[in-house]
C-alpha cells in the first residue's frame, strides 16, 4: 500500500512517464532512418529504370509512401547531413564543406529523441569534421570511421563506441551487419532510433565482389548524347561550359583518377546500389523476425542527387534537378497506405522536424523546416509549399562550381551564381 501511494504522489507531483518524456511511449514508433551517399531518385526498378533490379527498395515503394518531390536545400554530404539532423539551412547550422564540424551546442533530432526515451544508435558515415570519429552527442551506441571511409578493408579502422576495431568486410556489409546486430540485443523496453548512414554509393566507384560487372553488358547512353550539346553551350553559364574539361566535367570526370570512361562508372555505380538494396531487405528482415515492424518507421533517403552527363557534369553540388532531387520513401504500416504517392515538396530540412512531432516532443524554435506529419495520412493535402530554398557556398578544394542560390517553386527555378 505504501508503494502504491508513492506512486501516485510522484505522478502527482511530476506527471505520468509520458508527460516527463513528451510522448506516450506506447504509441511513439521505433524509427530506422537509412541514408544513402549520392543516389539518384531514379535508380530503381519503381521508377522503370531500364536495367537495375531493386526488390527491397521497391517493397518499402509498395508498402509505404513515395514522395515523388524531395530534395536537398545543399547537395553536398557534410552540409545536407547537418540540415537532416538539424531541420536547419547551411547558412543557419555553420556546416558550409565537408571539412566543417557542426558547432558545439547544436541541436540535433536524435538528441531530442533520446532524452525523451527512445534508445539510439549511429551507424555509418558521418563526415562533418572528417579527421576525427569521435562519438557524437545523441547516440548510445556508435560506429563509424574517419571521413569518406573505405569500401575494402585494407587497414581501415571503425570507431565501435569508444573502441578502434579493423573493417573486416565490404563496407555496405560491414555497416548493415552492425546495423542488424544491434536490432536483435538493443533493449527492448524502449523505442528506438536506428541511424544507418552508408558511405555507398560514392564514387569512386567500387561494388562488392559479387556485384561486380553485373551490368556489364548493358547499355548506357550518357546524357551527354541525348541533347545538343550545341544548345547547352549556348544557353548555360560560362562555368558550365568550362567545367566539362574538369574533375567534374564528363570530358576529364576525376582527372583521370577513376580510369574509366563516364559510362563504365555509371554501370559499376548502378552495380553498387545492389548493395544497398541487399542491406535494406537485411535491416526489414530483421524487424520482421523482431516483430516491431507494424509500429516502426522506415525513412529511406540520400544526402544528394547524383549527374550523369547532365549539362554535361558529373558530380552534384549545383541546383540543378539531378543533383538536388532526392529517393525519398517512408513505411510504417499503422498509419501510412500501402503504395501511397504524395506530389508535396518536401527536404531534407524537413525531417527533423517531423520525426520530432511524430514522438510528440516539441520541435525546437531555431528549426527552419516544417513537419509534414499530416500528409503521411492524407498525401493529396492541399497545403501551399514554401520556395525550395538551394545554397551552395564555393569550395577552394574544388573551385569548379560557384557559390550558388536558387529558388524552386512547383512550376519555376530561378539560379543565381554569386560573382
Amino acid at each position: 500500500m505504501k508503494t502504491f501511494r508513492s506512486i501516485v504522489f510522484f505522478l502527482f507531483l511530476f506527471g505520468s512517464p509520458a508527460a516527463i518524456c513528451g510522448a506516450d511511449p506506447v504509441i511513439r514508433p521505433n524509427i530506422v532512418f537509412i541514408l544513402i551517399d549520392d543516389l539518384r531518385h531514379d535508380v530503381f526498378s519503381h521508377m522503370n529504370h531500364p536495367f537495375v533490379k531493386t526488390p527491397h527498395i521497391d517493397a518499402l515503394a509498395k508498402g509505404g509512401m513515395h514522395f515523388k518531390n524531395a530534395f536537398v536545400t545543399t547537395s553536398l554530404c557534410s552540409p545536407a547531413r547537418a540540415s537532416f539532423l538539424t531541420g536547419r539551412y547551411m547558412h543557419n547550422h555553420k556546416v558550409v564543406d565537408n571539412s566543417d564540424r557542426m558547432p558545439k551546442g547544436s541541436v540535433t533530432f536524435p538528441q531530442l529523441l533520446q532524452q525523451s526515451g527512445y534508445e539510439t544508435a549511429f551507424i555509418g558515415k558521418w563526415h562533418m569534421g572528417g579527421s576525427s570519429d569521435a562519438i557524437r552527442p545523441g547516440f548510445d551506441h556508435w560506429v563509424s570511421f574517419r571521413g569518406q571511409g573505405a569500401y575494402f578493408p585494407t587497414g581501415q579502422q571503425l570507431n565501435v563506441n569508444g573502441q578502434s576495431v579493423p573493417q573486416q568486410a565490404y563496407m555496405t556489409d560491414e555497416l548493415t551487419n552492425y546495423a542488424t546486430r544491434w536490432l536483435a540485443q538493443r533493449n527492448r523496453a524502449k523505442p528506438f532510433l536506428l541511424y544507418l548512414s552508408h558511405k555507398g554509393v560514392h564514387g569512386l566507384y567500387d561494388p562488392a565482389p559479387r556485384h561486380l560487372d553485373h551490368y556489364r553488358n548493358e547499355t548506357y547512353t550518357p546524357a551527354t548524347d541525348r541533347v545538343d550539346m550545341n544548345k547547352v553551350n549556348e544557353l548555360k553559364p560560362m562555368w558550365v561550359r568550362d567545367q566539362r574539361n574538369s574533375w567534374h566535367g564528363v570530358e576529364f570526370p576525376y582527372h583521370g583518377r577513376a580510369k574509366q570512361t563516364v559510362a563504365e562508372m555509371y554501370r559499376h555505380y548502378c552495380e553498387m546500389v545492389l548493395s544497398i538494396d541487399e542491406s535494406v531487405g537485411r535491416v526489414i528482415s530483421t524487424l520482421n523476425k523482431m516483430g516491431v515492424t507494424d509500429n516502426t518507421l522506415i525513412l529511406f533517403t540520400s544526402d544528394g542527387g547524383h549527374l550523369w552527363g547532365e549539362h554535361g557534369l558529373i558530380d552534384k553540388r549545383c541546383a540543378y534537378e539531378a543533383s538536388i532531387r532526392i529517393p525519398f520513401l517512408i513505411q510504417w504500416p499503422k498509419t501510412i497506405k500501402r503504395g501511397s504517392r504524395c506530389p508535396a515538396v518536401v527536404t531534407n530540412i524537413d525531417v527533423a522536424p517531423t520525426l520530432l512531432d511524430i514522438a510528440g516532443i516539441t520541435i525546437p524554435a531555431e528549426v527552419d523546416g516544417r513537419s509534414f506529419r499530416d500528409l503521411l495520412s492524407n498525401p493529396e493535402l492541399n497545403e501551399e509549399s514554401p520556395a525550395l530554398l538551394y545554397e551552395y557556398y564555393w569550395d577552394p578544394s574544388f573551385p569548379q562550381t560557384p557559390t550558388t542560390f536558387a529558388l524552386r517553386n512547383d512550376r519555376y527555378k530561378l539560379i543565381q551564381y554569386h560573382g
